[in-house]
């Protein structure tokens, strides 16, 4: 449960592996510059599939949503108006992909994937880790999903989160303190309950 026990202690660790996305790709992109396309693919993936799959909680989803968020941002990237803020455009793009999506309302239920899926967390190698996240699309509710995904499989520091989602960063970081408090809660009671259960 390495990721889920350090997660107080090795935030600044964490952080360091974000990678800063360059605004000055979206006007190659807009011009058809593959190669800043690919860029910003990389750069981006991550955090994008780990935001959409805070709100769907469906890997099959959420991998056709990472891929059409990326197909309009390739059709739009002429559009995009330099902020300061590349992530937050992104976002926007993914979560309006999210809510008007139609395969949101026929979507399977999370319950029916189980943690040997590798598609739900290929970036999450340890084991106990992917439990700790699985458990999380189930108990927590949406923002506080957002920020942990965020923060612990995509790497964003809490500010970076904080400017992407449009969130004070006082909300970001209770929402992530009372998220791991709510998931400490119910892997303790869930531990009680299989050593109850075993005797």
């Amino acid at each position: 449960m390495l990721l889920f026990l350090s997660v107080v202690t090795a935030t600044d660790q964490v952080a360091e592996q974000c990678p800063v996305i360059d605004e000055a790709l979206f006007p190659l992109i807009g011009n058809g510059d593959i190669k800043a396309f690919e860029l910003l693919y990389r750069q981006s993936e991550r955090a994008v599939y780990a935001f959409v799959l805070s709100i769907l909680r469906n890997p099959d989803a959420t991998c056709d949503i990472v891929q059409d968020t990326y197909v309009r941002v390739r059709s739009a990237a002429h559009l995009y108006k330099p902020q300061g803020k590349p992530l937050a455009w992104l976002f926007t793009i993914a979560r309006n992909l999210c809510y008007n999506s139609k395969r949101q309302t026929a979507m399977i239920s999370f319950d029916e994937y189980n943690l040997e899926n590798d598609r739900i967390f290929s970036c999450v190698s340890d084991y106990e880790d992917r439990i700790v996240l699985t458990e999380a699309l189930k108990i927590l509710n949406e923002l506080e999903r957002k920020v942990i995904f965020l923060h612990l499989v995509s790497g964003l520091t809490h500010k970076e989160i904080s400017l992407s989602m449009n969130q004070p960063l006082s909300t970001v970081l209770s929402r992530y303190n009372r998220a791991l408090r709510k998931l400490k809660k119910h892997l303790l009671e869930q531990e009680v309950f299989e050593e109850w259960r075993t005797k």
